[in-house]
Formats: structure tokens, C-alpha cells, sequence
């Protein structure tokens, strides 16, 4: 079956060449060449993946990619940058993109970034109706709406991130089950990325911020010294 992906990037050359690659991994192509045009499609129509420049005219990628995590919008975003400084990379995958390639890239990396991200979904789609009928986890005061990614503490809306809500569903899901910080990575970002553990630290920080009443002595997401974090199987 054909994948749908839609390229936002504003050089042509670039564009024609994953258009040509991209084609013989038998996608339909979408395209757009600045940030407002390209949101705009990305919120009209489904797609498998989107691939997302970060230098873009009219709105930036990783605006983009705000925007679309906080509309909600699912599809895998593989980002593309010149840059090179690690706060851009970091700043992409808290803002929810699930990989990035920093130009200039082969096109063999390329087509291996998205073979693995399809694989990924592929992979998901067989169980995306195999969790419990009660949608919703409750935990004392804390309650997980894993179909509306609501959460709420005493039935007050706690706003999180789409990231933070990804990782807390992952915790919560499998209490008791410890998880290390990249094998998180892999779940909850999609792919393997070693040396970004801290991003994984970051994110916990800031989810036990929300939803911690002490976040000196946590009740929800406990620490599992030397591996790394579990969901409180007591509560």
C-alpha cells in the first residue's frame, strides 16, 4: 500500500531529489515550499509522514511542529536542518518531532530514516486496538484518557505537551514496569537516538511539575535507581 508524505521545503533541487526517492518507495508526493502553505496542508489532509525543513519562509519548522502536536496532528515528522547546534535538535524533539537529518545528508541515510519510521507505524497499527476497553487509567486523583490524551487531576484539565502526554500514557499503561532512558527514547520518540537521554531527564522534570502534588517525593512516575523510570504500581 502507498504511503502519502508531504515535503515542506523551500529548495527545489532538494524537492525533486526525495520526490525521485521517495517515489520508489512507491509515495504519493504532496509538496510545499514555505511554512504557511505547508501547515496548511498538513492540517487539511492525512498523511504517513511529513517531511519538515526547519529554515523556512513565511513559518519556521519547528513552529510548524508546535502547531501540528498541539492541533493534535499524529504523523511522524522527520525534520530536516542545516543547522548544526544541539539546541535545535533538542528543541525539535521536545516540540515532537520523531527524527531529523542535518543537511547535507546522503540519500541513503534518507530513505533508511523513513524505511524505519514506516516500519515503526506498520508495526503499531496491528495493536492500535488491542489496549484494555477502559480507555481511561485512573490512579486516586490522577485520571488518563488515553483516546481524548486528557489528563486530569481532582477533574481539573492538566495541560501537557504532546510528548509529555505520550510518555506519561507509556508509564501509566505498564505500571510497575521499569523502562530506561533509551528504550523511552525508542517508544515514545520513535526511534533510537543515543546521547539524548537527557531529553528523556528534561521531560520527566517537567510532567512531574504537572502532575506531582511533592515532586521531592513523587507518587505517580518513581525513579528505579540504575535503570530508570516506573509508573507507582501500589496506587
Amino acid at each position: 500500500m502507498s504511503k502519502r508524505v508531504l515535503v515542506i521545503e523551500d529548495d527545489p533541487n532538494l524537492i525533486d531529489l526525495l520526490e525521485i526517492h521517495l517515489n520508489d518507495l512507491q509515495c504519493e508526493l504532496e509538496k510545499a515550499t514555505d511554512g504557511g502553505t505547508g501547515l496548511e496542508k498538513a492540517l487539511s489532509a492525512n498523511f504517513d509522514l511529513i517531511v519538515l525543513d526547519i529554515m523556512l519562509p513565511v513559518m519556521d519548522g519547528l513552529e510548524i511542529c508546535r502547531r501540528l502536536r498541539a492541533k493534535e496532528v499524529r504523523t511522524p515528522i522527520l525534520m530536516l536542518t542545516a543547522k548544526t547546534e544541539e539546541i535545535d535538535k533538542v528543541l525539535g524533539l521536545e516540540m515532537g518531532a520523531d527524527d531529523y537529518l542535518t543537511k547535507p545528508f546522503s540519500v541513503r541515510e534518507f530513505i533508511a530514516r523513513v524505511k524505519a519510521i514506516f516500519r515503526r507505524m506498520d508495526m503499531l497499527q496491528p495493536h492500535a486496538n488491542t489496549r484494555p476497553s477502559a480507555a481511561e487509567l485512573h490512579f486516586g486523583s490522577l485520571a488518563v484518557d488515553l483516546d481524548k490524551r486528557r489528563v486530569t487531576i481532582d477533574d481539573k484539565r492538566v495541560e501537557l505537551s504532546p510528548k509529555e502526554f505520550d510518555l506519561l500514557s507509556l508509564l501509566a499503561s505498564n505500571p510497575g514496569k521499569s523502562y530506561d532512558r533509551s528504550k523511552i527514547l525508542d517508544l515514545v520518540w520513535g526511534y533510537e537516538f543515543e546521547g539524548y537521554e537527557h531529553t528523556v531527564n528534561s521531560h520527566i522534570n517537567r510532567l512531574r511539575s504537572k502532575i506531582e502534588p511533592d515532586i521531592a517525593n513523587p507518587t505517580y512516575i518513581l525513579t528505579t535507581w540504575g535503570v530508570g523510570y516506573r509508573f507507582n504500581e501500589e496506587l
